[in-house]
């Protein structure tokens, strides 16, 4: 029953076992939280795994972090009578993230990711560290977490400093709008402050969870932007009287790449009967750029990379990322709290996503330079009185400009920290704050494509585009009216923005 529960958001709620986490059910989580329960069985294997850390507590036996210091530190011995201060001068010195808070949602998914991982059993903490994390979830009392100061390796220290001080009564927490510190936290999510016992301390704070929640969100963010990119593209083809011979499926299958002969199909799902394209067939234009004609190719490529991004995530939302970990009797210390895997993927995200804005923007110079002869340079209704979309083009070229900087791997990095004891970091949370700056550019380049091509296949008329284009033509105008003449813009690449970033453009292509 709880693997059935951990991967059903029902009424009744989450039921989390260290085991059965999805990456559906993290997609649907920011938008239908309900009470997230810790299993019956992840509350067995725990209460084995502390009684370990209890009888090396009892028997002196030299066990990382647990009766020895941290990180340098780790050959000093620390004393039976000392192991609980050990562990609140470990959160509290750790406690020193500087910046801009973490958003909400990150925060909320930091919070479950971090309760499945000691759901597990094998980081020796007690059910009451789980029971009071979630308390802060249910009860949506936020932790005030800085969102620089990690590097991503032993973990995300810093991060999960400030959110483990919201268990002790010496954090800051956000409720409602309502900033609450110190015993109000406890107090607001129902709780009393924990007294840390051995090992708690550094479970909490040795961990990938921000790494995790900011490639999580990279990848959620990736799935809906390729979904805006297919519509868009497609949309664009047709401004742009561009050929349908490209998609055809003969041309995918002989690359034998399953990827991109799935962006294809998705492209044929929309490039059905026009009479745009009718009235074209006889043109003397042999082929259209490669911004065109190779939307299959690059965007089958991103299509590959957010595909390796589920399968490493997929394991990664179970994944266990603390040390030691307690294995029967034995207590084993190693490095799953570096962050590596997390920070190339978010690196490798980050260049495909670039990829969609710098594919993007090259179609919106091509449906301003007037490729189909039969619309005017820049979009214009009356050109030179009239700009129409010159600079809006401009914008698109200085977010793709950014994008390209921003791709540079943070993952090639390493700043030795702990006076060389963690010599080798992973710059994984770097990483994941690049990818969600180039996501956000990236749905601002393909918002502007939108509004060009639909305002192409507006002046086309009274020649349609394919039914499927339809539709989104007229989704895109629900939302930005039609204005033939100069006019600001900003708002509606928002408003266009936004409808992307929300998936609304998915559904035409799944």
């Amino acid at each position: 029953m709880a693997n059935i529960g951990a991967n059903t958001a029902a009424a009744a709620g989450l039921i989390i076992d260290g085991e059965s986490l999805s990456l559906d059910v993290l997609r649907r989580f920011a938008d239908s939280r309900g009470t997230v329960t810790l299993s019956e069985q992840a509350r067995g294997r725990m209460a084995r795994s502390i009684e370990v850390v209890r009888e090396a507590v009892r028997t002196d036996r030299v066990s990382y972090g647990i009766t020895t210091g941290f990180g340098a530190f780790a050959n000093k011995r620390i004393s039976a009578d000392q192991v609980r201060q050990l562990q609140l001068n470990l959160v509290r010195s750790h406690a020193c993230g500087v910046g801009e808070p973490l958003a909400a949602p990150l925060v909320r998914r930091m919070l479950l990711l971090k309760a499945n991982s000691l759901a597990a059993g094998i980081s020796g903490v007690r059910t009451e560290l789980v029971d009071a994390l979630l308390a802060l979830l249910n009860n949506d009392v936020l932790p005030v977490i800085p969102s620089r100061g990690s590097v991503g390796a032993s973990g995300d220290l810093a991060p999960l400093a400030h959110l483990s001080l919201c268990l002790i009564g010496e954090g800051e927490a956000l409720q409602d709008g309502r900033r609450l510190e110190g015993a109000e936290v406890c107090r607001a999510a129902g709780l009393e402050p924990i007294a840390l016992e051995a090992k708690e301390g550094l479970a909490l704070i040795n961990g990938t969870q921000l790494s995790l929640a900011l490639a999580l969100d990279g990848l959620f963010a990736a799935e809906s932007l390729l979904a805006a990119s297919i519509v868009i593209g497609a949309l664009t083809v047709d401004g742009l009287a561009g050929s349908y011979a490209p998609f055809d499926a003969r041309i995918h299958e002989a690359s034998r790449s399953p990827h991109q002969m799935e962006v294809a199909r998705r492209f044929r799902m929309l490039l059905t009967a026009s009479a745009i394209h009718s009235d074209h067939e006889n043109c003397d234009r042999v082929q259209d750029p490669y911004a065109v004609r190779c939307m299959p190719q690059v965007l089958g490529a991103v299509e590959g990379a957010i595909a390796h991004a589920r399968d490493v995530l997929g394991s990664a939302v179970n994944g266990v990322t603390d040390n030691p970990l307690i294995f029967g009797r034995d207590i084993l210390s190693g490095g799953n709290f570096h962050a590596e895997p997390l920070a190339l993927l978010s690196d490798y995200l980050a260049i495909a996503v670039a990829e969609i804005a710098s594919m993007s923007e090259r179609r919106t110079d091509l449906l301003d330079r007037r490729v189909n002869p039969a619309l005017s340079m820049f979009l214009t209704t009356e050109p030179g009185l009239e700009s129409g979309f010159m600079i809006a083009h401009v914008a698109a070229a200085a977010l793709t400009s950014e994008n390209r900087t921003l791709a540079h791997p943070a993952s090639v990095d390493n700043v030795t920290t702990s006076a060389g004891q963690e010599d080798h970091v992973s710059m994984a949370p770097w990483a994941g704050f690049k990818l969600q700056r180039i996501c956000a550019n990236t749905a601002h380049v393909l918002a502007i494509e939108a509004l060009a091509a639909a305002h192409a296949i507006d002046k086309l008329q009274p020649l349609q585009t394919t039914d499927p284009l339809q539709q989104v033509h007229a989704l895109i105008r629900r939302n930005v009216a039609y204005r033939p003449y100069d006019h600001r813009l900003d708002r509606d690449i928002a408003t266009l923005a936004t409808l992307i970033e929300r998936r609304a453009l998915t559904s035409f292509v799944t």
